[in-house]
């Protein structure tokens, strides 16, 4: 108990004799605290916001360059295929029905002659694609001469750079009154020319 008064008294005594010291630093401590909570704690939360707004500024910049860098691939590549496009409607394709008429009815029969192969017979038809500027040019052919020179002239038809599509291969086995067991195959092939737009 002593102690306690001791020290109190102490105190007391030290504040005394120190006032003019300690109440000058009570008071700078007590504006400290004052000027702590009214300004740099603002201040400081303020900052905090400032900087959590940068950031989500920064993802979202970085998601912005990304979707953009996403829309320039896609137009890239849009841009591509229109002009892969163009070019396969211009130099691939034949341009009307007379290139499509050489196509069939003149490379083809040479191709055939080269193969070894007898030109027998042609028929055509074509039919205007449903939704499409494109027009079907169909044709069946028939052709006779060995299996060896009948499987050279289709992977030479597959090879070329013209565009015929081979759609059914029928083979007639059998003597065909030559006597030199030559076989029959009948081709259905088909290619396409672009329409003309109608006006």
């Amino acid at each position: 108990m002593s102690n306690g008064v001791h020290g109190r008294s102490l105190w007391s005594r030290a504040l005394a004799e120190h006032r003019r010291l300690v109440y000058p630093l009570i008071v700078l401590l007590a504006l400290d605290i004052v000027v702590f909570a009214v300004v740099v704690y603002p201040l400081s939360q303020q900052v905090a916001n400032v900087e959590e707004r940068n950031q989500a500024a920064e993802r979202e910049l970085v998601g912005a360059r990304a979707e953009h860098t996403r829309a320039a691939g896609t137009l890239g590549g849009k841009d591509r295929a229109t002009q892969e496009l163009a070019t396969f409607y211009g130099t691939v394709l034949p341009n009307d029905f007379s290139g499509a008429r050489r196509l069939t009815h003149l490379r083809v029969p040479q191709m055939a002659r080269k193969a070894s192969l007898r030109y027998e017979s042609a028929s055509v038809s074509q039919a205007q694609e449903r939704g499409s500027s494109l027009t079907r040019f169909e044709t069946e052919i028939s052709l006779t001469g060995r299996w060896a020179d009948i499987r050279a002239f289709i992977h030479q038809l597959e090879a070329d750079p013209g565009f015929v599509v081979i759609d059914n291969v029928q083979l007639t086995e059998g003597d065909t009154g030559n006597g030199d067991g030559s076989i029959q195959v009948t081709l259905h092939l088909s290619t396409y020319y672009r329409t003309a737009a109608k006006k």
